[in-house]
């Protein structure tokens, strides 16, 4: 199963999810409660995470996040709510 590390306010949150999981999914049921969302259609932004490793571990970014996220994606920044989870990744929010 792929290991998740969150970093977050200076704390570190570290879970092992299901492989094709979404992050705002098992937020939204307290799976992964320390993710921080609101829409989770990719139109708010407020679940906007930079990825620190893994990103080969994604697909990559969708019509939804060019739009929301433009040259921010350039700057390894996704949209938590649109992503699958493959492999290990480690984000910070």
């Amino acid at each position: 199963m792929p290991t998740v590390k969150l970093h977050q306010n200076n704390e570190v949150y570290e879970q092992e999810v299901e492989k094709n999981s979404n992050l705002v999914v098992l937020a939204g049921i307290k799976q992964f409660p320390a993710l921080k969302y609101g829409c989770g259609m990719g139109k708010c932004t407020k679940c906007t995470s930079k990825i620190i490793s893994g990103q080969e571990n994604l697909a990559p970014p969708n019509w939804k996040e060019k739009k929301m996220l433009g040259d921010k994606l350039d700057e390894g920044y996704r949209l938590t709510c649109q992503l699958t989870i493959q492999g290990d990744i480690e984000l910070a929010q």
